[in-house]
């Protein structure tokens, strides 16, 4: 798809997200700018740690948005290309404003000194975050049975599996969202995890995190009786997720190694293949 031809949401997605990107093209064509407009929102507000100095400015970031949503919903929506084609596709598609306001608050965690207590800290936040953009894409697309259930599992899945891969990046930022339980049962200290140091304990902790997410992606698998052609797009990330936790697995569960940030020229195909078949 030639850049000239996407809209400003879809060029934000395709530079900042190019896995989700590839993943929208697959949904059908009155959708797609609902679903690029939804992880341009997502960008947004998930980027709001990186770009600010202390947590207050993260919060009055945060704020902004809930004040964006608010007047979406008042039908005022302010200028503002992504808030624009938000609201265009809550217009369009009759989307609740509760999970807007869910992920928000959600984000607000990232603003967080410490690394959540244990896995299920983890758990509800990877819910909060992706676990919700899920929701609303799959409502975007005309909703399925049992959608709750499954976007639970497949944002779950998908935002652990994306935290592991970014964790080399986020341990520079001296930002780690790994259980703090489970750290601390394998001896992985922040100090060497933040010098790029980790013993052979983080491997363990790894491992145990990608196991929860293999283990939210059958559960999603479980339910795909349920998901019609026309949602999948929504849930193939699960797809290109899976493919990164069998390379994780087979390195032993080393996030530092340097050939996990390779990309995979057969994403693409894989993606096909899936979609053409059904399934996620």
């Amino acid at each position: 798809m030639p850049e000239a031809a996407l809209s400003y949401c879809a060029l934000e997605v395709q530079r900042n997200d190019p896995e989700r990107f590839l993943t929208c093209l697959f949904a059908p064509a009155d959708r797609r700018e609902a679903l690029f407009a939804l992880y341009a929102f997502n960008q947004e507000v998930a980027k709001t740690r990186a770009i600010v100095s202390e947590p207050l400015l993260g919060e009055i970031r945060l704020t902004w948005w809930r004040e964006a949503i608010a007047e979406i919903y008042g039908g005022t929506p302010r200028q503002h290309a992504v808030v624009q084609a938000l609201a265009e596709a809550v217009q369009a598609h009759d989307l609740p404003r509760a999970p807007f306001d869910r992920l928000i608050e959600a984000r607000g965690q990232d603003l967080q000194p410490e690394p959540p207590a244990d896995l299920q800290a983890l758990l509800d936040y990877a819910d909060g975050t992706a676990g919700t953009l899920t929701d609303l894409c799959l409502s975007a697309l005309g909703g399925v049975e049992r959608q709750a259930g499954i976007a639970r599992a497949a944002g779950t899945a998908v935002a652990l599996t994306g935290l592991l891969r970014a964790l080399p990046f986020h341990a520079r930022e001296h930002w780690v969202n790994l259980p703090a339980s489970l750290m601390e049962q394998h001896g992985v200290g922040l100090r060497e995890l933040y010098d790029l140091k980790p013993g052979a304990g983080l491997n363990r902790v790894v491992e145990s995190v990608a196991y929860s997410a293999r283990a939210h992606l059958a559960e999603a698998r479980s339910l795909r009786r349920h998901v019609p052609k026309r949602a999948l797009a929504a849930l193939l990330p699960l797809t290109l997720a899976e493919g990164h936790l069998k390379r994780l697995a087979k390195n032993g569960h080393d996030v530092f190694d340097t050939s996990l940030g390779e990309k995979s020229p057969l994403a693409a195909w894989r993606l096909s293949w899936m979609a053409l078949r059904g399934r996620f």
